[in-house]
């Protein structure tokens, strides 16, 4: 009797990005999606850029009709000439996510340390945010670190 392994579907792909440049202006391209690019002042804000850039291909992409292809294995983006090239003339590469937003809101029960969830609510205050859109305005701003 052969097992069956049941794999939690994902939520949050991770598509192979191309960063290069200099102090003060790097700019980032997706090789698996055509003009696909960001740009920012530091790496860091590149790749949040970067982050927003494909969420925005990604979404203009599908309502054209366009397929989207499946984010490819790192080893198979390495092959590739044009990455090779790149990464021979300095390019990084880095991870980055595919954050897709619903545009419907869900209830979460979370458990949080008290003296967090306080830190939370005074500087959800301060913004003038709940305490929902302060988390989620921390998740945007993270996620693209991070994940």
């Amino acid at each position: 009797m052969a097992l069956k392994v049941l794999r939690k579907e994902s939520h949050l792909s991770r598509y192979i990005a191309l960063v290069d440049g200099k102090a003060g202006a790097y700019g980032v391209v997706f090789p698996e999606l055509d003009g696909c690019t960001a740009m920012g002042a530091t790496v860091e804000k590149s790749l949040a850029n970067a982050a927003e850039a494909l969420r925005d291909w990604v979404e203009v992409s599908e309502e054209s009709g366009v397929h989207v292809p499946p984010p490819q294995p790192l080893e198979r983006l390495r092959r590739r000439r044009e990455v090779a090239d790149a990464l021979a003339g300095g390019a990084i590469l880095a991870a980055v996510p595919l954050v897709r937003e619903t545009g419907r809101s869900v209830k979460a029960n979370l458990s949080l340390d008290t003296g967090i969830l306080a830190a939370i609510d005074e500087e959800a205050a301060r913004r003038k945010l709940t305490r929902s859109a302060f988390i989620e305005l921390i998740a945007r701003e993270l996620l693209p670190k991070v994940a």
